[in-house]
């Protein structure tokens, strides 16, 4: 760790996950000094990019970048930070065991049993979805309103919202309203013939939650999902994984003039005449501040970093209540040599490949979590990142990383029992696709929720900090007192997943933060 390079800074934002970069980097752009603390020796938080094998390195977290505007990449400059791509506009294929497979790209799903029926529906859901999540976009763009006030600032927008609705037209907005509340399970008996499709369309829209496709919200995470890029969703892979991106963050952050120290944990936010004045490092050092802005998760935030006593108890309870505990898990493989697909050529290969045969697959497989147990036939999203990048393994080698649940935070049986027979479970799941594939295992890696939690020092390893819900999404996310990105202790904001809009490698929430910021010091 190196030494900031004065005791006092404009603010001080603890944490340099890629939202913590992206706020630093506009805080610093408006004149403002700024310093990024990150505890671990890089920036990127579960963004990041790290060997699991001997000459075989993998995106840790998130292993596909398809949430952040293209808006926000292009007004961030990354490509003249040293951004690239390896793979662009990448497809969807849904798995069949018996190489029947579905492929799902911008211009439609085509597939051996895919009827004309299914086709025309799908083209349409496509429309309502482009339409909905336009309309729904710019939410996600800036602070939500508050509820209960006078304030016109916040009545403004809840009408800004209302004739976004009401934009969409008589029928479009009709539909919203309907499905709004819906579980995905129903909405897509409602449209599609094909279980494969739907097994497909419920696996985005219960991917990194608390949810099973019959579960109530689960079309909410659905369009939240579409919404952050408001229907411009292609899917990417940089070129050296996820941590390229938060790398390119970094430098586009300390280009704008901040300062970025990794390899120094903060221990505690410092408090000064009832207002946050600055954070103690682990090391001793103090850095002063009028402004902290946390990266991390609300309750790391508020009960380690912050402190109780700093709080009312009923705020303190809506902390300790929130619901952060993962149910996602990562498997890495390490692959002496690259298995056949039946039936999947090379090109379809190199995409976002989904083992979610049907809607009651996935729903068979989260039932098992209820239960803190591992699910016995998994659902998996998977990437073979070294076809298009072969940086990643050694030459004839290749990596895969495999998003799977569901996999608790706590299991009956504990981790350290059940961790290989998870693995195994994982890879033969697989395996039923690619014949032969156990063989080609060189090296294996799984991350649990408590794994996750550890490594990227997220209280629960929930990928989006805290789960989206309707009582924990919006205008009461994370929870009330705490929204808009400001916090009850004044001069303390946050920026991370834990607050509006969510998860995942997105950066809005690291821009609305510092734009609030800066709203208030003006």
């Amino acid at each position: 760790m190196t030494t900031p390079a004065r005791a006092r800074y404009d603010a001080v934002i603890v944490g340099g996950g890629h939202n913590g970069l992206v706020c630093a980097t506009y805080l610093a752009r408006a004149g403002r000094s700024v310093l990024v603390l990150e505890a671990a020796d890089r920036v990127g938080g579960a963004a990041v990019t790290r060997e699991f094998a001997p000459g075989f390195q993998v995106s840790a977290g998130a292993h596909l970048l398809h949430l952040m505007p293209p808006a926000l990449l292009n007004d961030l400059d990354l490509g003249a930070h040293g951004l690239k791509f390896a793979a662009h506009n990448l497809p969807t294929v849904a798995l069949s065991a018996d190489g029947q497979h579905l492929s799902m790209q911008a211009g439609g799903g085509s597939g051996a049993r895919l009827s004309a029926a299914d086709a025309r529906a799908y083209t349409e859901w496509r429309r309502l979805m482009r339409q909905i999540s336009g309309a729904l976009h710019p939410l996600l763009n800036g602070a939500p309103p508050r509820l209960g006030t006078d304030a016109w600032s916040d009545r403004k927008s809840l009408m800004r919202l209302g004739w976004r609705i009401r934009r969409l037209g008589r029928r479009d907005m009709r539909e919203l309203l309907r499905i709004g509340l819906m579980n995905v399970h129903d909405l897509l008996e409602d449209r599609f013939e094909s279980p494969q499709l739907k097994g497909a369309l419920a696996l985005d829209a219960v991917l990194g939650t608390n949810y099973g496709p019959r579960s109530p919200g689960s079309v909410l995470s659905l369009l939240y999902r579409l919404a952050a890029t408001g229907g411009t969703e292609v899917l990417s892979q940089p070129q050296g994984g996820l941590g390229a991106l938060s790398a390119a963050l970094g430098r586009a952050a300390t280009a704008a003039g901040a300062e970025i120290h990794t390899a120094a944990p903060v221990e505690r936010i410092l408090v000064k005449d009832d207002r946050a004045s600055g954070v103690a490092l682990a090391s001793g050092q103090q850095v002063l501040a009028p402004v902290v802005v946390s990266n991390a998760d609300p309750k790391t935030t508020f009960l380690g970093l912050l402190g109780a006593e700093f709080l009312d108890a009923g705020f303190v309870r809506r902390i300790t209540h929130l619901r952060t505990r993962g149910f996602t898990g990562k498997v890495h493989l390490a692959l002496d040599r690259l298995p056949k697909f039946p039936g999947l050529d090379p090109e379809s290969l190199r995409g976002r490949l989904l083992v979610a045969p049907d809607a009651d697959y996935i729903e068979r497989a989260y039932n098992h979590a209820k239960y803190n147990e591992y699910s016995a036939v998994p659902m998996l999203e998977v990437t073979v990142p070294s076809l298009s990048d072969p940086s990643l393994a050694p030459a004839g080698s290749h990596v895969v990383s495999i998003v799977v649940q569901y996999a608790p935070y706590e299991l009956n049986e504990g981790w350290a029992t059940g961790r290989q027979r998870f693995t195994d479970i994982v890879i033969d799941t697989l395996g039923a696709y690619a014949p032969g594939l156990r063989e080609c295992v060189r090296a294996s890696e799984l991350l649990t929720p408590a794994d996750i939690e550890r490594e990227f020092r997220i209280h629960g390893g929930h990928w989006h900090h805290a789960e989206i819900a309707f009582d924990q999404f919006f205008m009461v996310r994370p929870v009330p007192g705490a929204t808009q990105y400001e916090t009850p202790l004044p001069g303390l904001f946050l920026c991370g997943a834990g607050c509006h809009p969510g998860g995942g490698v997105m950066g809005l929430a690291g821009r609305n933060a510092a734009r609030q910021v800066m709203n208030r010091a003006a």
